[in-house]
């Protein structure tokens, strides 16, 4: 073949033989081999092939998403960058500031290594926020385990949970909410989600481009190692196997002490002016900066990987380039302030070195011990260049025709003998209902002092430069329901997320999401997917909360099964004023307790249901978008009237068990008579868009005015007061053992001997 006109007079790196078999053997396929000679006109270099497996796997190109992902609302509202074009979102505060903030996955290293895996999730998440010139004020998570009485089981969730709390603690960012959940679906496949909030000056957002011919090309942080080489293609673009407990080399290592030094010294580089672009060194390292930032900005650079600082001997071209080592950073800086950087991050202890110069014919080269071991057009390996895009082939879940048999008649009278008092306390029980305090106690909430201490269904963070605003945040899905019902559980995934907010007094403004579903090559799972983000896209435009990004994680799953399709939303509202905080349980007596919006007693895809019968059966639960819309519009009216003294939204186990949450995170009792018979559906269902309010005495008829006018239902259910839950002619509990049995469970089941893999 030819040489491309670019490398004429370049002397490549000697080409290898069998580069076809390596294609393949490094997750490309024969399609995408011959992609390759073409936009290369020649045999790639061994180096070259490596860059293409990492830029092309599905981690890096979302080659079997993307088509899809472009169908979501991706601008409007108070986006200030369409999602997708810089490392995170942006949402507009007014005043001149704004918000980033995104959700990733580190699922499979986290099942590999969890320790380091949910640690270096947490780092690289918060690395894309401060990159944009945010500081970091918050972050969040969302975890999905196995059996929690499993053995490996134990063990992960302990390294998890360790890992977040280690790297935040350390860094300094206050972890402020999440959610767990467990099913024996997530066994061999954990799903960790990190979600990281900062806030930046609007006018002072640093974008992650390459331009300026001449430019310096800097690396700045820790040194290059051999941690995490082929994280992206080998660890995050496959499923697990029996081999899979070998890829720890694959799981890099973070340094939380190195990052906020970073983190410093890169908000002290942008405020000095001589930033002309930065970007996170994740997935792909090098590799990946290096290219995304040229095909951005429309240039090239050069490279030389020798000025690479490295903390391991004899590191090829391929390992430099391909290494994830943590806590790293490319930046262009403009020329003639190269001493500038210097001076800054030697304040700061960070190393910084140049690596390279901005060049102006699109071409990236690197060199290592003067030779020139990759020569391609930066265009060639991203999403939207030369990156392949497909649209998989799919078809409806066959095992919808089984969980679409549920009886619910039958179910009701096969356990009708259940009493509900030993119910609910084994639902409190249950380890994705119970208290999470086990888990969240081990997390640093107040560092920063901008976490506001109240118990409401977001976690609310104060804007200390926007006084008397707040945010709400919220991390929600769930996966049972989205198995269920790909297209409805995808839309109650973002009504409850933006429902969160609403009950704790803000306006849902925007998502980020993480979509983590099983292999996109199987047509039933890529249905899934497919069905999954046309729902989320619509209740994302009815509630108008535009996509600000995220990411999306194929191949969760093992030899056994794949996972419940899980898309993570990550939901920020805007607290208007700090008098709208609303917490979600019950904190004076005397008030009255009223159920809003639409209720039902169908009981498909309760935590009931997978109590009982051992498995998610029927469809989604009752759910109406045009009905949530209508009740969190009303509802925020009220809350801003200050009509409403506490919200929590009914979610996993139904009524009953929203009423026991109130009661126990308030600290006060209620007597209450519901207005419909007291069978298991109307207990326990889960059906959507119903909240749990409570109201003082002297405004109940301006708040049954204002629901009525809005064409929300309502029903008065009780008073507040008293040290127990009581519910009229069905049973009552002591609030002490509503809360025995809602905050022990956890401790109960991790507290024990350490876990450890087997």
């Amino acid at each position: 073949m030819n040489s491309h006109p670019e490398t004429t007079g370049i002397e490549l790196e000697t080409e290898i033989p069998g580069s076809e078999s390596l294609a393949l053997e490094l997750g490309l396929t024969a399609e995408e081999y011959a992609r390759i000679l073409e936009l290369l006109g020649r045999v790639p270099t061994y180096t070259e092939l490596g860059m293409f497996s990492v830029m092309w796997s599905e981690h890096c190109s979302y080659k079997n998403s993307l088509l899809l992902l472009k169908t979501l609302p991706r601008s409007g509202g108070r986006l200030l960058v369409e999602a997708g074009k810089e490392n995170a979102g942006l949402v507009d505060l007014g005043e001149g500031w704004a918000v980033a903030f995104k959700i990733e996955s580190h699922n499979h290293p986290s099942a590999v290594e969890p320790y380091q895996g949910a640690a270096t999730g947490v780092g690289g998440i918060l690395r894309d926020i401060f990159t944009m010139g945010a500081r970091p004020i918050a972050a969040l998570n969302s975890l999905r385990f196995g059996d929690p009485s499993d053995r490996r089981t134990r063990y992960l969730v302990n390294g998890v949970v360790r890992g977040i709390g280690d790297y935040g603690n350390s860094f300094g960012v206050p972890t402020v909410g999440g959610e767990v959940y467990f099913d024996a679906c997530y066994s061999d496949n954990p799903l960790v989600n990190a979600m990281a909030v900062g806030i930046v000056r609007a006018d002072r957002v640093v974008s992650a481009t390459a331009v300026g011919v001449g430019n310096p090309v800097m690396l700045m942080g820790s040194s290059t190692g051999r941690d995490g080489i082929h994280g992206a293609s080998l660890l995050a673009s496959r499923q697990f196997d029996a081999s899979s407990a070998d890829m720890r080399p694959t799981v890099q290592v973070g340094d939380p002490f190195a990052e906020k030094l970073l983190l410093e010294a890169a908000l002290e580089l942008i405020e000095s002016g001589c930033v002309v672009g930065m970007q996170d060194m994740g997935a792909a390292g090098i590799t990946c900066s290096t290219s995304e930032m040229s095909a951005k900005g429309g240039v090239g650079m050069d490279i030389d990987l020798d000025r690479v600082p490295l903390r391991e001997e004899d590191m090829s071209a391929y390992e430099i380039l391909l290494s994830e080592s943590q806590e790293r950073m490319l930046v262009v800086i403009e020329r003639g302030k190269e001493q500038l950087a210097e001076r800054i991050c030697r304040k700061w202890d960070v190393p910084i070195a140049q690596i390279g110069v901005v060049t102006g014919d699109g071409m990236l080269r690197f060199w290592r011990h003067g030779q020139c071991v990759a020569c391609v057009p930066a265009d060639a390996l991203v999403v939207g260049g030369g990156a392949p895009v497909y649209e998989r082939q799919w078809k409806e879940a066959t095992y919808l025709a089984y969980t679409r048999q549920f009886d619910q008649a039958a179910f009701e009278q096969q356990y009708a003998g259940r009493a509900a008092t030993t119910l609910l306390l084994e639902l409190l029980a249950r380890p994705t209902i119970a208290s999470k305090r086990w888990i969240y106690e081990q997390y640093d909430r107040h560092v920063g002092t901008n976490t506001i201490e109240r118990s409401c269904d977001a976690a609310i963070v104060r804007l200390k430069e926007v006084p008397g605003k707040a945010l709400a945040l919220s991390t929600d899905c769930n996966s049972r329901y989205v198995y269920l019902d790909p297209y409805i559980g995808a839309m109650i995934a973002v009504a409850e997320a933006a429902r969160n907010c609403v009950c704790a007094g803000a306006q849902p403004v925007a998502i980020t999401n993480c979509l983590n579903f099983g292999d996109p090559y199987n047509p039933e799972v890529y249905w899934q997917f497919r069905q999954a983000v046309l729902g989320m896209g619509q209740m994302c435009r009815l509630l108008d909360t535009p996509v600000t990004g995220g990411n999306v994680s194929f191949y969760n799953q093992s030899q056994h099964n794949a996972i419940y399709p899980t898309p993570t939303i990550g939901m920020l509202g805007i607290v208007e004023s700090l008098e709208h905080i609303t917490p979600s349980g019950f904190e004076r007596s005397g008030d009255v307790v009223y159920l809003i919006g639409w209720h039902s007693d169908r009981l498909d895809g309760s935590e009931l249901v997978v109590m009982l019968a051992g498995e998610p059966l029927g469809t989604a639960p009752p759910f109406d978008a045009e009905h949530e819309v209508q009740l969190q519009r009303v509802l925020l009216q009220a809350i801003r009237k200050r009509l409403v003294r506490s919200a929590h939204d009914t979610a996993e186990g139904g009524i009953a068990v929203a009423l026991a949450e109130a009661a126990i995170v308030g600290g006060v009792g209620a007597t209450i008579e519901l207005p419909f018979p007291a069978t298991l559906g109307h207990l326990f269902g889960e059906a959507q868009s119903r909240v749990i309010v409570t109201v003082a005495p002297d405004d109940a008829e301006q708040f049954e005015r204002e629901m009525a006018s809005a064409g929300v239902p309502w029903h008065r259910l009780g008073m507040t007061g008293g040290n127990r839950l009581a519910i009229e002619h069905v049973a009552h509990w002591s609030l002490g053992e509503l809360r025995m049995a809602w905050e022990t469970a956890l401790p109960r089941l991790f507290d024990t001997a350490s876990a450890v893999p087997h």
